[in-house]
């Protein structure tokens, strides 16, 4: 085969690649990535950036591991892929199943695998239904999301997810699904005199399980540190009230794990930060890296058990072809070991406290850093605006987010940013989560990128 130019990929993407979130407008200039070490990639024209956004979120033990890669070989060699359907079984998928049940929650004791984060979220939607037919509550439906998570956008996973732009051009969505605030101390509207951010939040869930109906709300879902809607880290009275406040209505707790799990908050699972156990946990991302596409669901032992003890013809009538995929599962099962041996947690956490209190600085000198998110592992984010006493954003047609994100890239960092629309402006939101493997020295290099392509976009000091 012919080696092809830089040139002559951009064009074949151009013309036959349909993309995530697809427009050709953001499609001119792609950056092609080639190669990865470590916490750094390369591009097809040979110019190295920090990978800011660990991929998406997920490649935690960093680019280039031949340990991944080799695990994968072995087990290709072996057996690449059999059915997993109720059964047949393999190795992999029952090694790795017993792995995660150790070290998750002491309440879960089942796995379902599925192939990556959105599957995992259809997959614990549809378990909630089940349960609550199999203890003969089958009027309980309907699910409880928050403004700003992020759940997936398949046509259910998109529905439980709180961003609009997500809908526009897919609804109806699925009925069953509402939405309430979540705990964004930056921005939350409606605390009562005395009342704490994360109390008026635990409140409004309440207070719409109310509304609906207990007999009628399976679940409420929610990321323990929002990742997509702006790194919301909440603050430390909301989840033990949430838990309290769902198990007296008798509505599951789904926590969506897929971007805090496996070492990313500087804990295996982020709830533990706040000793809170949940009914169902949903995964994906980072238990392989991104070495292979897996997902999946921990569910407790009532579930497990509702599972276990119903009829044949009532049995949990769910399936994907790659559940317990053999290879996806022997991958899963060496990127835990690696972060076992490597202690990749206290990495996270030293490192993620390194990188806070770096946006911090920035944060004292630059005006348009109005918030600073992060503290608990290798998850951050700042948010621009215009005026800090107001927390106005900028215009829409000034494009502030995108310009930020092209100096970064000038600057050897890549990472995401969001527009958040806030009245007739935008602010905009600029995460990271780089590779747990980060070193210091990249992490402060992400620094200066950081504040240097802030500056050049919208100066001013604090």
């Amino acid at each position: 085969m012919a080696t092809m130019t830089a040139a002559d990929v951009i064009k074949n993407d151009q013309s036959h690649l349909i993309h995530p979130l697809h427009h050709p407008s953001e499609a001119a200039e792609p950056i092609v990535v080639v190669e990865g070490k470590g916490a750094v990639i390369r591009d097809i024209q040979g110019k190295e950036y920090i990978d800011g956004l660990a991929g998406l979120w997920n490649v935690s033990v960093g680019h280039g591991r031949e340990e991944l890669a080799k695990a994968a070989y072995e087990q290709m060699k072996r057996l690449a892929y059999h059915s997993n359907y109720v059964g047949m079984s393999n190795l992999p998928a029952v090694q790795l199943a017993t792995k995660l049940v150790g070290l998750a929650y002491r309440n879960l004791s089942g796995v379902y695998f599925t192939c990556g984060g959105a599957e995992s979220n259809e997959s614990a939607f549809k378990t909630a239904r089940f349960y609550w037919k199999a203890r003969e509550k089958p009027d309980k439906v309907k699910i409880i999301a928050r403004q700003n998570g992020y759940h997936g956008v398949t046509l259910q996973a998109m529905s439980a997810t709180g961003m609009a732009p997500y809908w526009k051009m897919f609804e109806p969505r699925v009925p069953g699904f509402l939405h309430i605030q979540g705990p964004y101390p930056y921005r939350f509207q409606g605390a009562k005199p005395g009342e704490t951010v994360g109390q008026a939040a635990a409140r409004e869930l309440e207070e719409a399980i109310l509304r609906e109906g207990p007999d009628t709300v399976a679940a409420f879902i929610a990321e323990p540190i929002m990742g997509a809607g702006g790194v919301i880290v909440p603050p430390d009275d909301y989840f033990p009230r949430v838990r309290e406040i769902c198990t007296r209505h008798q509505v599951l707790f789904i926590a969506d794990e897929v971007i805090t799990g496996f070492c990313r908050t500087g804990h295996w699972f982020a709830l533990t930060h706040w000793g809170v156990e949940p009914d169902i946990v949903s995964f994906a991302k980072g238990v392989t890296s991104g070495y292979q596409p897996l997902g999946g669901i921990i569910v407790s032992r009532e579930i497990h058990d509702a599972m276990n003890s119903v009829r044949p013809e009532d049995r949990w009538m769910h399936a994907y072809t790659y559940s317990g995929h053999p290879t996806c599962c022997a991958v899963g099962l060496a990127n835990v070991e690696i972060m076992e041996r490597e202690r990749l947690w206290e990495r996270s956490a030293k490192m993620g406290t390194r990188l806070h209190e770096g946006l911090l600085a920035i944060q004292k000198e630059l005006a348009a850093v109005g918030d600073v998110r992060g503290g608990k592992g290798l998850m951050a984010a700042i948010e621009l605006v215009s005026d800090r006493g107001t927390k106005a954003g900028f215009p829409p047609d000034q494009k502030v987010g995108p310009r930020v994100k092209r100096e970064m890239e000038k600057r050897g960092l890549l990472t995401r940013t969001r527009p958040l629309p806030v009245g007739p402006t935008v602010a905009e939101q600029v995460f990271f989560a780089p590779p747990l493997v980060i070193t210091e020295q990249q992490v402060d290099r992400l620094l200066e990128a950081t504040r240097d392509a802030v500056a050049a976009v919208v100066p001013g000091r604090a």
